[in-house]
């Protein structure tokens, strides 16, 4: 919503849990694509690092739904909440989670004949 509580275009009308929902989710999606081992080489480190803000983001989702549970939402609107992700650019950005079409040899190792 904006300043003035107009809704962002082409968000569906959401409850202030649900919208948390879609938050988190796509937050959690954004933190697994970080951590694919598949995108490129990095430091060790910062992998240890995403997967702890993997986990806590996790933890941001479960407290979302259970809200949502809590506040008697018993049923995921799961055509209200797509929609919501498109306009939130789930699509891009679930397609970051997918593996490299082609991807490269391990680093020290020799590819298989």
């Amino acid at each position: 919503m904006t300043a003035t509580g107009a809704s962002t275009p082409g968000i569906p009308a959401l409850t202030d849990a649900e919208h948390d929902l879609v938050d988190h989710y796509l937050a959690l999606i954004d933190r697994v694509a970080a951590v694919c081992p598949a995108s490129g080489p990095r430091p060790t480190y910062s992998l240890l690092l995403g997967a702890q803000a993997l986990v806590s983001e996790a933890v941001r989702l479960r407290t979302a739904a259970e809200l949502m549970f809590e506040r008697g939402e018993r049923e995921i609107h799961a055509s209200t909440l797509a929609q919501a992700l498109q306009a939130l650019d789930g699509e891009r950005r679930c397609q970051r989670v997918r593996l490299p079409a082609t991807p490269a040899a391990p680093h020290g190792n020799i590819e298989p004949p």
